[in-house]
């Protein structure tokens, strides 16, 4: 892995940081108004954007690269971003934040069981789910300020997928065999329909106001996961830095 490849996803993200700097937030005066289970919902997936990162921080300062370090806690300060958004937009709305959320826990133990693959690969899971998620929101919401919030993080998401995979991909490609690494990516993409399945399941009420049934829901997830498993497995697939703004 090129160190001078993770030194441009720093320089990325740094770059994405000045860009938000000078657009600055929504309009939060406008106010916010929701069906009471899309609230419900949104403040679940606050909770879960609110984490602090560091484990992921740690692993990635064992990993031995400074400059992939750099761009993880960049990352993580994009999905601190989401989660003061996603605050914000409830307060505009008159809802609360939530300081629970049994689920949440649940995926934060899993990815903190191994090492720093197993971080990725989960982190990977919760990615794909959000970007499906965020586009239900900024598509379905019928609300001009939620509609905003949910397009910017799905922007950030949408970003964030192609820079795990490049990490996924120099770490997968350290397992000794190409049998195992297909298989760990099928895996993965077993993962990836469980967390699909409990998401349409549990915020199964929010999507159907959102206008996307559990089952398109989940195969839109499902479909996402062919394209990372490509990206990970063939080390001549490009994985390019995306460049410019939003």
């Amino acid at each position: 892995m090129s160190a001078a490849r993770f030194a441009e996803w720093t320089e990325h993200f740094i770059a994405e940081a000045e860009r938000r700097e000078r657009v600055g937030d929504p309009g939060w005066t406008a106010g916010a108004d929701l069906p009471v289970p899309v609230w419900r919902s949104l403040q679940r997936f606050q909770f879960g954007e609110d984490g602090d990162g560091a484990n992921l921080i740690g692993k990635a300062d064992l990993a031995g690269d400074a400059d992939y370090a750099a761009a993880v806690r960049l990352f993580v300060a994009e999905e601190r971003d989401h989660a003061r958004l996603l605050a914000l937009l409830l307060a505009a709305g008159g809802q609360g934040i939530i300081d629970s959320c049994w689920s949440d826990k649940v995926f934060v133990r899993m990815r903190r069981l191994l090492g720093l693959r197993m971080e990725l690969l989960t982190l990977m899971v919760a990615e794909l789910v959000a970007v499906r998620y965020y586009r239900a929101v900024r598509d379905g919401a019928g609300d001009a300020l939620t509609s905003e919030v949910a397009a910017r993080i799905l922007a950030d998401e949408e970003r964030h997928i192609p820079f795990h995979c490049r990490r996924l991909r120099a770490s997968v490609a350290e397992l000794p065999a190409r049998p195992l690494r297909t298989l760990t990516m099928a895996g993965w993409r077993g993962l990836t329909l469980g967390a699909a399945l409990f998401v349409a399941a549990d915020h199964g009420a929010a999507l159907g106001r959102l206008g996307v049934g559990r089952g398109r829901f989940v195969a839109d997830v499902m479909a996402s996961t062919g394209g990372v498993v490509a990206d990970v497995l063939d080390g001549s697939r490009p994985l390019e830095v995306p460049t410019g703004g939003r």
